[in-house]
């Protein structure tokens, strides 16, 4: 199948491409849903962090937490890439958010009611693992589906946009909320935006698949989709570099900023909040531009070039003395950050073959998450050690990542498969 960048060179050029999914029904629907979905997702991550201080005073202890998420999430993420080549990833995102929905009302109940405890938020965030595990390979899969290959770089920056805009807007509400009133309220917003998210999927007619009369083997779908991603050396070398990029930055991010914010910065959980804002606009900003272009020359030497402007960046962090600083390193973090969630994911879901998408995504999901427990728990012991040593070695792990890229062919790999 063709890649992604000379379907879009070929393409006539529309004045406002970034509109142009949005002229179809489908994509409006799952595009509205998870809008309200990631914005009270962003009172969760707030909430969640500061819960898990406020009941322990320890930055390990948040690292277990999301650690205990990530886990099933990365074990389970083939198993959902799976599931959404064979079942409609549709109805896997409408049951994955009504279950969600559900968890988070719980814990709402507990921290409303005064009786959340630690081991409250491991449960949560291991049932969250799975049911992610399933949602995230779903909802790469169905934007495919419900939009033509030359509107992909649009449709992904419009759902990438939303989402950073929404962690443009939402830490801050979040923040402010969880600070001045208390977390509860915040559970509360994100346990009522599954549902929103549920109602409008259940209005969306397209993400479905016929279903095959013998009963489907998860194994072997899973190990035809290895086989496939791992016999193409341009998407290999891609997953290779994420997997080492995410494993530099998932930590740091989130348990190091929040740990800043709490014991080097004095604007606590606000301080939290603009920091993560600083970032979302960045992505935003990153991610309009992205979708904007109708190509980009030499995908692979842009991708490691932004890389290393991450990993350089998050080392950069170590030495903000002030919010301002670390605001503004977040925001140029952000700004690449976006322009390569949008582009990669166009370029991958172009280059897949219908077939095999969803095990595609769910090999970058994995690539970026699965490394995320062991990032977590290191992050978490670092940080009450030595901040500053852990934003810095970070982004040492991030350059080194990109100059294997560059000894293994990275840029010019995906140049070639982008003019083939």
């Amino acid at each position: 199948m063709q890649a992604a960048e000379p379907t879009l060179a070929a393409a006539p050029r529309e004045r406002l491409p970034l509109i142009g999914p949005l002229r179809n029904r489908e994509f409006r629907l799952v595009f509205s849903g998870e809008t309200i979905s990631v914005l009270g997702d962003q009172f969760h991550f707030v909430a969640l962090a500061w819960l898990a201080l406020q009941l322990t005073g320890s930055g390990l202890a948040l690292g277990t937490v999301l650690m205990t998420a990530a886990i099933p999430r990365a074990v389970f993420v083939l198993v959902g890439g799976a599931f959404s080549d064979r079942f409609s990833p549709r109805n896997l995102m409408l049951v994955s958010n009504a279950i969600r929905g559900v968890l988070v009302g719980g814990l709402a109940a507990l921290v409303l009611s005064g009786n959340a405890e630690l081991w409250h938020l491991y449960v949560l965030a291991g049932a969250f693992g799975v049911v992610d595990a399933f949602f995230y390979p779903a909802m790469q899969t169905i934007v495919p589906m419900v939009v033509d290959e030359r509107r992909l770089p649009a449709a992904n920056a419009l759902m990438e946009g939303m989402r950073q805009l929404s962690g443009l807007v939402g830490p801050v509400l979040a923040g402010l909320l969880v600070q001045y009133v208390s977390t509860g309220p915040a559970f509360v917003i994100d346990a009522v935006s599954f549902v929103v998210a549920a109602f409008f999927l259940l209005a969306v007619r397209g993400g479905r698949r016929a279903m095959a009369a013998e009963h489907p083997d998860f194994v072997a779908a899973v190990r035809d989709g290895l086989r496939y991603s791992f016999a193409d050396p341009a998407i290999r070398s891609l997953l290779v570099l994420v997997a080492a990029v995410n494993l530099a930055f998932s930590g740091p991010i989130a348990v190091g900023l929040p740990w800043l914010a709490e014991f080097r910065f004095d604007e606590g959980p606000a301080a939290y909040g603009i920091m993560i804002a600083g970032f979302g606009a960045g992505a935003l900003l990153g991610t309009i531009a992205a979708g904007s272009l109708p190509r980009v020359a030499n995908l692979g030497y842009v991708t490691l070039g932004l890389a290393l402007l991450l990993g350089l960046g998050l080392g950069g962090i170590a030495l903000a003395p002030a919010v301002p600083i670390a605001v503004a390193i977040l925001a140029v973090i952000g700004l690449g950050a976006g322009f390569l969630n949008v582009r990669v994911v166009a370029w991958l879901q172009a280059r897949a073959e219908p077939s095999m998408i969803g095990r595609v995504m769910s090999l970058l999901m994995l690539s970026a998450i699965g490394l995320a427990p062991i990032s977590y728990a290191v992050a978490g012991a670092l940080v009450d050690v030595h901040a500053t040593l852990m934003f810095a070695t970070s982004g040492a792990i991030v350059a080194a990542a990109v100059a294997i890229g560059l000894v293994n062919g990275v840029g010019q790999r995906m140049r070639e498969e982008a003019r083939a």
